[in-house]
């Protein structure tokens, strides 16, 4: 290369993911467990607390990898599958942390909280059937698109 040439390199946003309905659903997962997050620390329940910080940073980190389209670059893995799985297991854990939460309140902010994370695991669950809905490993990625496409027309 030559010193009049210069390369730059953008990073693109996909706003698109952030107004789908994936987008405005991993949303809603990040804002209802921030909420559960702020109840469990008013009421100083450590344990609750780790859960749903250690699970907003995973959905915080996932909405930036689709956001930077990073997920198009960082091939290695099946970063769909990745999300489903953890959509799963998050599901079930805040499930039951919640049941827990709820059965056990002293305090009206561990009882805002068991339901705030109940509404987060069914936000969760809702999250994993549709990835998994979307999800075949035995069609080439563009066969799964076309698919996809004349689905939702």
């Amino acid at each position: 290369m030559s010193d009049d040439q210069i390369v730059t390199t953008t990073v693109g946003l996909d706003t698109v993911f952030l107004k789908s309905k994936r987008g405005i659903l991993k949303l809603a997962e990040m804002v209802t467990l921030f909420v559960a997050f702020v109840c469990f620390a008013a009421a100083s329940r450590s344990e609750h607390i780790a859960a749903t910080v250690i699970e907003f940073l995973i959905t915080s980190f996932l909405v930036l990898l689709y956001l930077f389209k990073l997920n198009k670059k960082l091939t290695f893995f099946f970063w769909p599958l990745i999300d489903a799985f953890n959509s799963v297991f998050a599901a079930i854990y805040f499930a039951v942390l919640s049941i827990i939460a709820l059965r056990t309140y002293t305090v009206t902010g561990t009882l805002v909280g068991g339901t705030v994370g109940l509404l987060t695991a069914v936000l969760l669950g809702v999250d994993s059937f549709t990835l998994c809905k979307n999800i075949t490993l035995n069609k080439p990625r563009n066969e799964v698109q076309h698919v996809t496409n004349s689905e939702n027309e």
